[in-house]
């Protein structure tokens, strides 16, 4: 790949967190979460944008976000008002915007008529702001007075620095997405600016071009920055234009009396905020744009570089990009590392004892620094689920606007973080559960008002680590389930027989099977039957689990716990006959050897354990997998395995083995899905054992008893691992 081809892959890739940044901001502003700060953020990213687009040609995305740049610079001055229609627009432009950028990315021109209805609807906002604030800054450069702010240096400040200032643009900073203003903006935060536009080149109106910079500066410039940070103001345009910055004099500080008052700026003149990055500043107001400001407000601003130079500085994080292929590339070495590990433990505990003892010693200083690599490898690729939940609230917004229903969404545990194959699998689950909630779970406004409920829906979107997995709870206060309606549409379609007998949950768990839908009619929303079956296989690809608990009358909650990882984990070693098997510590409550008085066997049932006074499902591994058990009389090690919520089992082993970090390996390509079978592993031996799925092995027990022939050795599946 060419350097220019690999600058264009980082700008790409830059593009997407830039558009989160987008998504992420305009969500916070609509729901009344923002400040200033977040709409500066916004310009920032979408002018950012713009920039780069500039560089590589991307003219149809370089309009565009220039168009989107100037409504968002005149929200952030004050001039434009933050309304829900308003930011509507303003959301609607982020997803053409997204799109501009996929297109670019693709190699694909879009149609010039793509993003028009988008594009009118931010010129009309433009239309307005101009139109209630003053004229547009399309009239003649020479007739614009800047005026400057008043500079008010530090109090601890001795003397300021007065700069004198060529800036002439050269014929490539327009086309770049640069704008002169923009900067001159930026350099103005800085002190007192003494300007003077040249527009001797400006050609006849007929002759000129948008794309060329016909007018230059010069200036004096009067602040307490060295010019290190002057220059850095011209750092995104240094290479298109003529600049010449040329320290004078120190200027003497402009110490202020006591007892005089804080100078505040006429009114027009605008306040300045802090200083932003360079080429990233909005565009500078002239002097007849009126702006009022507030005397106290003006005071602020001026007052704001003081407290900026009194605060403890801040340390800012260095980040890098890297491929995931080579993150990727650690884990599988990372993997093998500690398969290299344990086989190294396995010959260390063959050794006699007075050899062995200082091995071992060594051995576990290896164990210990494997596993903190491990977790630092894994922490690489750990993405906070909020890249997937800031979708979520505008998804709300558009369903609720379609059903006519009111519905407030609610999050936390945003930055809560999950291996980031486990985040891009999450997006689809999570849309048909929202989906599903505002279209099926919250009422009309009129039918909860009926029902002493607020008119106002609520859904409820978090997560959080419990048991050494990622729970995601999506909950809300709509009418739940209605088991008689569920159990009639089943029957109908054939998924339950006539003369069934169900329980409330056994009927609730009926929206996971396919082709199931309770919705009369089918719309765009839902209807068609597909949805919740797809969120359970996509749940359970990713080694998750999914459990539903409802309430008639009080809403439904939703439960995803999913793996926090999905290249090592920690497992509990097993053993029944000759096979070898792996429990994942996350889904294991206890081990016990119980004595054979407390386990019976009862009617209907496997057996049961009594464990603490209560009656317990057991079952052995051996009777469920069809594996030959060598059991003594005197009782095996019971694992009490929890599948569920509230759903715990007991499953009877013949020996417990210990407990090991082990390498999670896929055999599904070669033996697809086997029923209570997640994976498979290299234990120290180099032997292959299966993990286990304990969610099925609970579904298998409480079913009947699985046919035999679909049994699976693991010496034959060592073929699928390659050893």
């Amino acid at each position: 790949m060419s350097s220019f081809e690999q600058l264009k892959h980082t700008f790409f890739d830059e593009c997407s967190d830039l558009l989160q940044q987008v998504e992420q901001g305009l969500t916070d502003i609509r729901e009344q979460n923002g400040s200033d700060d977040t709409v500066n953020a916004v310009f920032r990213a979408v002018h950012s944008i713009k920039g780069g687009a500039g560089i590589f040609g991307f003219d149809s995305l370089v309009g565009f976000a220039h168009v989107f740049e100037t409504v968002l610079d005149a929200i952030r001055s004050d001039r434009l008002a933050i309304s829900p229609d308003n930011v509507d627009t303003l959301l609607t432009a982020g997803d053409v915007l997204s799109d501009l950028v996929t297109m670019s990315r693709a190699g694909e021109t879009p149609a010039e008529d793509y993003g028009r209805d988008c594009r009118m609807a931010l010129e009309a906002l433009m239309c307005i702001e101009q139109g209630e604030e003053g004229e547009a800054l399309g009239e003649d450069f020479a007739d614009l007075d800047f005026v400057p702010v008043p500079f008010v240096p530090d109090e601890e400040e001795e003397s300021g620095h007065v700069y004198e200032i060529s800036f002439r643009p050269g014929a490539e900073l327009l086309k770049k997405g640069n704008e002169p203003l923009f900067i001159l903006r930026e350099l103005r935060a800085l002190g007192t600016l003494e300007l003077s536009a040249d527009a001797a080149r400006v050609p006849p109106l007929s002759e000129i071009e948008f794309d060329q910079p016909y007018v230059s500066w010069t200036g004096t410039l009067k602040t307490s920055a060295d010019l290190a940070a002057v220059e850095g103001v011209f750092d995104f345009v240094s290479d298109d234009c003529d600049l010449s910055i040329v320290e004078k004099a120190s200027a003497p500080a402009l110490a202020l009396p006591p007892d005089a008052p804080t100078p505040v700026p006429e009114v027009g003149a605008p306040v300045m905020p802090e200083p932003l990055p360079a080429a990233m500043a909005p565009p500078l107001v002239p002097a007849d744009a009126p702006k009022p400001v507030e005397a106290g407000e003006a005071k602020a601003a001026l007052a704001k570089p003081a407290e900026t130079k009194a605060a403890p500085p801040k340390a800012v994080a260095t980040t890098t990009r890297v491929e995931l292929e080579k993150i990727d590339r650690v884990v599988n070495m990372v993997g093998e590392l500690v398969i290299a590990q344990a086989m190294l433990g396995q010959i260390v505990q063959d050794l006699p004892e007075h050899i062995s003892g200082r091995l071992l010693q060594t051995l576990d200083e290896v164990v210990h620094h494997t596993r903190e690599l491990k977790d630092s490898v894994m922490s690489m690729r750990a993405q906070p689920v909020g890249a997937v939940f800031q979708r979520m609230p505008r998804l709300v917004r558009e369903l609720a606007t379609k059903t006519g229903k009111k519905v407030r969404l609610e999050m936390s545990g945003e930055n809560t973080e999950v291996d980031r194959s486990i985040v891009e699998q999450l997006a689809d689950p999570l849309t048909h559960i929202i989906r599903n909630s505002v279209d099926h779970g919250i009422e009309k406004p009129a039918d909860r008002l009926a029902s002493g409920k607020s008119e106002e829906g609520t859904i409820r979107l978090g997560a959080e680590h419990r048991g050494g997995r990622i729970v995601i709870e999506i909950k809300d206060d709509g009418a739940g389930v209605n088991p008689e309606r569920v159990l009639k549409k089943a029957r109908e379609r054939g998924l339950v027989s006539a003369d069934a007998q169900l329980t409330d949950d056994e009927i609730t768990n009926l929206i996971f099977m396919p082709g199931f839908s309770t919705a009369e009619t089918v719309s765009d929303i839902s209807g068609r039957g597909v949805g919740m079956d797809v969120v359970r296989r996509n749940i359970q690809d990713i080694g998750g689990r999914i459990s539903l608990k409802s309430e008639r009358g009080k809403g439904m909650t939703i439960q995803l716990a999913l793996p926090l990882t999905l290249a090592v984990m920690d497992g509990m070693v097993i053993r029944v006959g000759r096979e070898t098997y792996v429990v994942p510590m996350s889904a294991m409550v206890e081990c016990l050897r119980p004595p054979r008085s407390d386990i019976h066997g009862l009617v209907g049932t496997r057996g049961m354990l009594r464990l603490r006074g209560e009656l317990l499902p057991i079952v052995h591994l051996g009777e469920l997998l069809d594996v030959a058990s060598t059991e003594s009389d005197a009782g095996g090690v019971v694992i009490i395995a929890e599948a569920g919520e509230d759903i715990r089992f007991g499953l009877r082993v013949d020996e417990l083995c210990g407990h090991q970090q082990v390498v999670i390996k896929s055999i599904e390509e070669s033996y697809g899905s086997i029923p209570g079978i997640a994976a498979a592993t290299i234990l120290g031996n180099g032997r292959v054992a299966f993990i286990l799925d304990t969610e099925k092995l609970y579904e298998m027990a409480a079913s009947e008893p699985p046919a035999p022939a679909g049994a699976i050795r693991s010496e034959n599946a060592a073929f699928a691992l390659g050893n």
